[in-house]
């Protein structure tokens, strides 16, 4: 029986319930992480939880805990569902409070920790490549809402996740407000020319995924030269290989855009060089 960390307790999953006043349902008003499970290992935890805090802080929603009694948690449910390899989904609401957009009228935040198994991209998807369409939605401006806030409202990201699904893809390439390349709907993107690294800068109005960072820091100390940089689609149609990274697809290669190719349409030999030193990095952490 799946257990769910909810008001400081371990429940079975038919008892985790939180109010229907509550604003994290009404308005998306909270935040989460993603994070993956290695070896009964919580992945990288402390920047998740770091990053979750953030996230908070910015919305002006305080965490009824500490950040090490949150990391307590998180390896407390992982241990309660005999996770080896899995996914923690962790929340924190509001909490309820009245019909009206006020947070000072909320008590009680929710902090909820589900962990389970996890539907990866089939294995087809690493050999072969993902397929993307440019969607026609784009990335919230960051001056609207910051990109690094990883909030309960993913509305923006799950109507270019449905374009992506209506074209037979499971991935699809956002654009920020000025035409450049930010992210895809739920990871972000890199690009290889000429054996040198590109990927979009926070100042694309991306998620800095911790996974992106993971990445970034092995290629680097691989010996691969990494640019945060300005990209528009031309880039990635001229690209020699594109790959995603994420907390799920981990490192993925993509290999056309639009029905266009990307190098020579197969996975290249730096996203799987960077896959396989992600894996190693993982079993030895």
């Amino acid at each position: 029986m799946t257990k769910v960390y909810i008001c400081g307790k371990l429940v079975d999953k038919a008892q985790a319930v939180v109010s229907v006043f509550d604003h994290g349902l009404l308005y998306g008003d909270g935040v989460f992480e993603g994070i993956r499970v290695y070896s009964g290992k919580v992945f990288l935890i402390d920047e998740h939880v770091e990053r979750l805090y953030e996230s908070a802080e910015a919305i002006r929603l305080e965490i009824p805990m500490t950040r090490a009694a949150m990391a307590q948690a998180l390896n407390e449910t992982v241990a309660a569902n005999g996770i080896h390899d899995g996914y923690i989904r962790l929340v924190v609401t509001r909490g309820a409070g009245t019909l009206g957009l006020d947070p000072k009228k909320t008590s009680d935040p929710q902090v909820i920790i589900i962990a389970d198994s996890i539907a990866l991209y089939p294995s087809e998807m690493y050999q072969q490549g993902l397929k993307l369409i440019t969607a026609s939605t784009l990335r919230n401006h960051p001056q609207a809402l910051s990109p690094r806030i990883k909030s309960l409202n993913y509305l923006n990201n799950i109507l270019a996740k449905i374009e992506g699904a209506d074209a037979g893809c499971v991935e699809a390439v956002m654009m920020n407000h000025l035409g450049h390349v930010a992210e895809c709907t739920g990871d972000n993107i890199f690009l290889v020319k000429n054996g040198v690294i590109s990927t979009p800068g926070t100042d694309a109005g991306i998620l800095e995924g911790i996974t992106r960072n993971c990445v970034i820091k092995l290629a680097r100390e691989a010996g691969y030269e990494v640019r945060e940089k300005t990209l528009i689609r031309h880039d990635i149609y001229v690209a020699d290989e594109c790959f995603l990274t994420g907390t799920a697809a981990e490192v993925i290669p993509a290999t056309s855009l639009d029905g266009r190719l990307i190098g020579d349409g197969k996975p290249g030999p730096v996203t799987k060089d960077l896959l396989e030193r992600f894996h190693k990095f993982v079993r030895n952490q």
